[in-house]
């Protein structure tokens, strides 16, 4: 089958890459406290337009952070910038990391990042600016394979886009470019159930980090990237310690987010990757299983992490973002 693919024209780069968003003089910032839907507390940052006409409803986008992330990284930066082209916008932090509720802390739950996308549309859809059929949701790394989860049985989403979209269970249970054997899954499973006894017991957690704490000039090139963004003061964040619990790893394997990916049809969804990102297969497959309207579009000589917040990438991107959710929504 033939894949569809459009590709964005890469202009000329901004000098150096945009940190976690500073203030705008476009947007007002406002701290919200959500439920979601099982009563732990939701805390997003919500970008307003300072423009906006406050008697009429508008379109609405929820902004999902990576893996490991918190709202005050990328997705912050996206809906900062999204609101400063009309939209009300709202990054959140999942439950049981950054600011929201949550214990223990740092575990990865995979339905409960569902959920929390669903619970920031309760949240949006009772908002007095807020026209509850536009919603649109945009899902970051492993984001994005949370939100095309929630986006196959929550229809309120309208229309769905992800940045750089890593599937958390595949890559749990194969490991990027699907390196890891069967006899190894299985293995770490049994490492799981053993530990699990063992802190039921009263053993102390186990926690493993989704980014290195040190690279060097022979580490993998999306390592370095990682740490690039995680590790130095331009993107990372005290919140952001990208440790999480080692039995998470079982649940996680048990995820698969593009299950149902066909039935988000007729609501469109677009899938932005970057050139040269070693994730864009999880894109290229979440698109193969999608149903039409879909896209696939190519930011050239991007990678990765680029398309969190380096501004060459980002002024091919957001532009793009925009005009797919003015349409859409």
């Amino acid at each position: 089958m033939m894949m569809a693919i459009s590709t964005g024209s890469l202009g000329a780069s901004e000098a150096g890459a945009a940190v976690p968003p500073a203030p705008s003089d476009k947007v007002t910032v406002e701290r919200v406290t959500f439920k979601n839907r099982i009563s732990i507390d939701i805390v997003g940052n919500m970008y307003v337009p300072k423009n906006i006409d406050r008697n009429k409803k508008h379109p609405a986008i929820v902004v999902g952070h990576p893996f490991g992330g918190v709202k005050e990284q990328t997705s912050g930066l996206h809906a900062q910038k999204l609101a400063e082209l009309g939209f009300v916008t709202l990054a959140y932090d999942a439950a049981f990391y950054g600011e929201s509720g949550g214990e223990p802390r740092n575990i990865e739950v995979p339905s409960m990042r569902v959920e929390d996308y669903s619970a920031a549309v309760d949240f949006l859809s009772n908002h007095a600016l807020v026209d509850p059929n536009r919603i649109g949701a945009i899902g970051i790394c492993g984001g994005g394979g949370y939100l095309v989860s929630a986006a196959s049985i929550d229809h309120r989403i309208k229309a769905i886009a992800t940045i750089s979209m890593y599937d958390m269970g595949r890559a749990r249970r194969q490991g990027l470019g699907d390196t890891i054997t069967f006899e190894q899954r299985m293995k770490t499973l049994d490492e799981v159930g053993e530990q699990r006894t063992k802190e039921f017991g009263g053993a102390e957690r186990r926690d493993i980090t989704a980014v290195p704490q040190s690279v060097t000039e022979d580490s993998p090139e999306f390592l370095k990237e990682f740490y690039a963004y995680y590790k130095t003061p331009r993107g990372q964040h005290p919140r952001s310690t990208a440790m999480y619990s080692f039995t998470s790893l079982a649940p996680m394997m048990n995820f698969f987010p593009f299950a149902q990916a066909e039935t988000i049809s007729p609501r469109p969804v677009l899938f932005i990757v970057g050139e040269k990102a070693p994730s864009a297969y999880f894109s290229e497959d979440a698109y193969n299983k999608a149903a039409e309207p879909k896209e696939l579009f190519v930011v050239p000589g991007a990678s990765h992490v680029d398309l969190y917040d380096m501004p060459k990438a980002m002024n091919v991107s957001i532009p793009k973002l925009d005009a797919f959710f003015k349409k859409n929504l």
